[in-house]
């Protein structure tokens, strides 16, 4: 499926908590303005290897005024026994990660800041993140401003507008940056990890990938409940968007062609008390309602109201709700993509190629996860959440 992504104005945080998945609740984090890097082995602060990213997050909204050492000589050393292979570890020139996040007030843009602190640590880079706070404009407007001042050497991007994004991409690309695309495509397909926009490296997960595999955990819960036929409701994220779009038709194609009864299919939005109304809605219509999908925090508000029903849930990221739900037997399981460990791999893509190595250019973000990011009960022992919601 080909759409194109076509956002203005207040549409980009809409889009932007589409592609999260709806990850919303910051991390706990700096209030300071001032970028803050992760230099090379050998400082004296710590960084990324920590649960809590944001407590040492740097934020850039304009320019580079200034860095600040986050990362023990202790954690770096370790880090380069498992990422010395890259061709950066400690020695030569240091080279500086520009990381445009989606924002900073947000958990799951602070899980991959931690993975892109944790990678540059380890292969003797700094790393500044650039805080758009959801607004594509300002995002491609910071980058421009990246290119010209020739500030980066390597930038991680996740895009707020994927279409918008692409002029300053090439325009970064041109320069001799090297651009690396994460988490959600850049350009208007919605079913490639292939680059869209020639020279850059791509990691993502694709909406129809992650709407079928929504599909697959949703069809594995009729399974475990055994019941014919399976009533399932699908609790989407925004109405008439293309990105969701492409996402909740592989997700109703999916369940259709496995059998199950697709009773519903609704705005659930991103948020619990969302969730919840959109699950109201359902239960009146079809109380008899087997499997409910979702995000994450649609499920969350959603499950709460479930009581001693016999429904299961199943949701769309990898949030501590999401794998609580699992471990508490009222999730059949969630679509997870490690975050952090996508920015670490973002990341060191980047330092490879900025230091002459070829690289893989499109790599499934499923295939960070040995569980092809479908995680359920059987699956979880021994995996942690990235990020809370």
């Amino acid at each position: 499926m080909k759409r194109s992504l076509k956002i203005t104005g207040t549409a980009v945080l809409a889009a932007t908590a589409l592609v999260l998945a709806g990850c919303s609740k910051p991390a706990s984090t700096s209030s300071s303005t001032t970028p803050v890097a992760t230099p090379a082995a050998g400082s004296s602060s710590s960084a990324g290897a920590s649960s809590d990213p944001g407590t040492s997050s740097g934020t850039d909204t304009s320019s580079d005024t200034g860095t600040t050492s986050a990362a023990s000589s202790a954690t770096s050393s370790a880090l380069s026994s498992t990422s010395g292979s890259s061709g950066g570890g400690s020695t030569g020139k240091t080279l500086s990660v520009g990381f445009f996040g989606f924002a900073k007030a947000n958990s799951f843009a602070q899980a991959a800041w931690a993975g892109v602190q944790e990678a540059a640590a380890a292969n003797n880079a700094t790393a500044t993140f650039i805080d758009s706070n959801f607004d594509g404009p300002t995002q491609v407007n910071q980058l421009q401003d990246a290119v010209t001042s020739k500030r980066y050497d390597v930038v991680v991007i996740q895009a707020n507008d994927g279409t918008a994004i692409t002029p300053a991409v090439k325009q970064a690309l041109a320069a001799g940056i090297k651009v690396v695309v994460e988490f959600t495509p850049i350009g208007g397909k919605f079913d490639t990890i292939e680059p869209q926009v020639d020279g850059v490296i791509s990691i993502v997960d694709t909406p129809t990938n992650n709407g079928a595999g929504l599909a697959e955990l949703g069809l594995g819960a009729c399974k475990k409940l055994a019941v014919d036929p399976c009533k399932v409701a699908y609790l989407q994220g925004f109405a008439n968007y293309p990105l969701d779009a492409a996402r909740t038709q592989a997700v109703e194609d999916g369940l259709k062609a496995g059998g199950a009864d697709l009773v519903a299919s609704v705005v659930g939005g991103y948020t619990a008390d969302a969730g919840r109304t959109a699950f109201q809605n359902v239960l009146q219509a079809n109380p008899d309602v087997n499997v409910v999908i979702g995000s994450s925090q649609a499920i969350a508000g959603a499950a709460a109201l479930a009581g001693d029903k016999n429904i299961l849930f199943v949701g769309n990221g990898g949030s501590t709700q999401a794998f609580d739900g699992i471990k508490s037997g009222k999730w059949f399981g969630t679509y997870n993509i490690p975050e952090k460990t996508e920015g670490k791999t973002a990341t060191e893509l980047g330092l490879k190629a900025a230091r002459g190595e070829t690289v893989p250019t499109a790599t499934d973000a499923r295939d960070l996860t040995p569980y092809q990011a479908l995680l359920t009960a059987d699956k979880i022992a021994g995996q942690t959440a990235d990020y809370s919601d």
